[in-house]
């Protein structure tokens, strides 16, 4: 069985000092491929700098929504500046976050669809992190007329109607952890409502603990755990659902640039 990590964070300051072993045994779970995205400008030199030690990671660089307010002026020109550099890099982790009452930021509008262009601009896939904004998230996608090079919403928490005018938009939807947590209702439903070609399964370590997981945070090697939940809910063998979401996942982060 091998699987595709579509959403860690390696730079963690939680990983430092440890990021061989955590790799080791990433591939050891069967964990060949994980995509690892970066929240702003502070950790972009550090994803870039994983990514070039180990070929297997693939590299993402974005402005989280919570991390708009402290963005410098030129954040814009540096994305850019990084994602050229990088050809076989994504534009992530972006997107809306309203969980918090500080949160309500107008600028996180501007930042996300700054972004959103970007990423079409240079041909690049999206990765996306939503929480309490789904039905913005939605319009803004559709005014900007989908995600022409393809895209993930990350740790999906959306109701299982919207996963299909998501996908129509171009965009593949992950699960985590979450769905391995006893009650969590509407997840298992969402995941269920994804066609298989949309599926993808992701740790987003350090965060988000699967259940049955050991240790003081997450991790890549805990995928496994996912995958089984997510192959009990499809009524699928869990060898099937790996396959099914590495090729997904594979080929969202193998792209091409003309």
């Amino acid at each position: 069985m091998i699987l595709f990590d579509a959403h860690c964070h390696l730079q963690d300051e939680r990983f430092s000092g440890r990021l061989p072993l955590i790799i080791d045994r990433a591939r050891s779970a069967g964990v060949t491929r994980m995509s690892c995205c970066g929240c702003e400008e502070s950790d972009w030199e550090a994803v870039r700098k994983i990514a070039l030690e180990y070929k297997t990671v693939a590299p993402s660089f974005g402005l989280y929504p919570l991390n708009t307010a402290r963005r410098s002026e030129k954040w814009r020109e540096q994305l850019k500046s990084f994602l050229l550099s990088a050809p076989a890099a994504g534009v992530g982790e972006i997107g809306l976050d309203n969980s918090i009452e500080s949160s309500e930021n107008p600028e996180q509008e501007d930042v996300f669809i700054a972004q959103l262009r970007l990423a079409r601009e240079l041909q690049r896939p999206v990765t996306i992190h939503c929480r309490k904004a789904w039905g913005k998230l939605l319009e803004i996608i559709k005014r900007e007329d989908g995600v022409k090079f393809g895209g993930m919403l990350h740790t999906y928490s959306g109701s299982p109607e919207m996963v299909r005018p998501f996908e129509e938009l171009g965009l593949n939807i992950s699960f985590s952890g979450a769905i391995t947590r006893p009650g969590n209702r509407r997840g298992c439903a969402s995941l269920r409502a994804v066609s298989e070609e949309r599926l993808l399964l992701e740790t987003d370590s350090p965060d988000i603990m699967p259940v049955g997981a050991e240790g003081g945070y997450n991790e890549p090697a805990n995928l496994p755990l996912i995958a089984r939940a997510a192959a009990l809910l499809r009524g699928k063998p869990v060898e099937a659902v790996a396959e099914l979401t590495f090729n997904n996942a594979d080929r969202l982060f193998s792209f091409k640039t003309e």
